[in-house]
């Protein structure tokens, strides 16, 4: 087994121990906020291409698909009281803890995007997606803002297309080529530091 990979595992199963109660409590939460599901489950695409089913804690009420766009900016009214401040902390994406045991998914890799989005850049996605997408990345720490910088574009979907994703899959490669176990430790310091600067 590959060094990263006993990396992931060993990380994401003491996490989720640790993390029980806490994942205990959102979900009680969002059952008591909204009707629906705890878990939001859509397809990605992962490593290979291969899609899989990214598992996060729903933020948004049950039938939201259905009633917008793929992309959610800020103040989006499909997003529920409770998913506001999973959203602002990230909590949201604990359940992809899950993804990373099953293999789909690393602690620091390409955030998986939707199958519609890697078509268009499908050439760069090949390249990217020779390794697994992860939880957190250079993107993710670039564009922690994401939701907010839509809101902010006549037209969302457009600005993600034409200035976000590119810029996302550029820091991608940046990744590939300086990827390394010690730099994947650095970038969740990072994340983690940023999150609690941003929250404290």
């Amino acid at each position: 087994m590959e060094l990263k990979r006993l990396f992931d595992i060993t990380v994401a199963g003491v996490g989720l121990v640790f993390l029980a109660p806490l994942l205990f409590l959102i979900a009680l939460l969002i059952k008591l906020d909204s009707r629906g599901p705890v878990f939001f489950r859509q397809e990605r695409i992962g490593r290979g291409l291969q899609p899989f089913f990214i598992y996060k804690f729903r933020t948004m009420i049950a039938d939201a698909p259905q009633h917008g766009r793929l992309i959610t900016v800020g103040g989006d009214p499909r997003i529920t009281r409770v998913g506001r401040i999973l959203r602002k902390t990230k909590l949201d994406e604990l359940p992809q803890l899950f993804n990373v045991l099953k293999g789909e998914m690393s602690l620091v890799g390409p955030r998986p995007e939707v199958r519609r989005y890697v078509e268009l850049f499908r050439q760069d996605y090949e390249e990217i997606l020779t390794v697994r997408p992860g939880i957190t990345d250079l993107a993710s720490l670039h564009y922690r803002h994401e939701a907010e910088i839509l809101a902010a574009a006549p037209d969302p979907e457009a600005e993600y297309v034409t200035r976000v994703l590119p810029e996302k899959i550029r820091l991608a490669k940046e990744y590939l080529r300086r990827s390394s176990l010690l730099s994947d430790i650095l970038l969740i310091c990072r994340t983690c530091v940023r999150l609690f600067h941003r929250h404290a």
